[in-house]
């Protein structure tokens, strides 16, 4: 799987006065269109850090192309961007409901072991559900 959407409404607390979403909650958006894509292959979080792994962002980018507002129903786009070694790269575009561009974005992840603070490969349960 290299594609995965999650759509959800924009809550009232994530605007600005103007009824804009802030900037800084568009790396929310991120992780949540990442944890979902995640967990349709079958993986979550929560198992990874109980196996003893965490993966930290370690570079996010961020284009912004429209505003989402409050109350607007939006789609985060996660897509794999390549096949995951020690890091993990994806790729993102967040549209409204009338499927207009409102952001692409981009995060690396660094698949690291929660006992010895290092990095290390991605797990094999993770790559023999990849379709490359």
């Amino acid at each position: 799987m290299r594609l995965n959407s999650y759509s959800f409404r924009v809550r009232y607390g994530e605007t600005d006065q103007m009824g804009v979403v802030y900037h800084g909650n568009y790396a929310q958006y991120l992780e949540m269109g990442r944890v979902e894509w995640l967990r349709a292959l079958g993986v979550t979080y929560r198992s990874m850090e109980e196996n003893g792994i965490m993966l930290p962002v370690i570079s996010l980018q961020i284009d912004y192309k429209k505003s989402a507002k409050y109350d607007d129903l939006i789609t985060v786009e996660t897509t794999l961007a390549k096949l995951p070694m020690v890091k993990i790269e994806f790729d993102y575009k967040i549209f409204n409901a009338s499927q207009e561009l409102l952001a692409s974005a981009n995060t690396v992840l660094a698949f690291v072991d929660m006992k010895t603070n290092r990095p290390i490969k991605c797990p094999n349960y993770i790559l023999d559900k990849l379709d490359f």
